[in-house]
């Protein structure tokens, strides 16, 4: 895959990799989207039906 490096340790393990970000701006988002829902993994959750009430509350949304 062009635009992709790998890194490797001295038994030629891949370790990291340098990503073109020109190249693979898509491929980036798709990584930083996991990275943020696991660091979100623990916080306290909102149940949908309150999301769209507040929604509908607030005028953002139509009931």
């Amino acid at each position: 895959m062009t635009g992709i490096q790998f890194i490797t340790d001295a038994k030629g393990r891949k370790t990291a990799a340098v990503i073109d970000l020109k190249k693979h701006r898509a491929l980036w988002e798709d990584i930083e989207d996991v990275l943020v829902s696991r660091s979100r993994r623990h916080e306290k959750r909102i149940p949908l039906e309150k999301v769209k009430a507040d929604l509908i509350a607030s005028g953002k949304l139509r009931g």
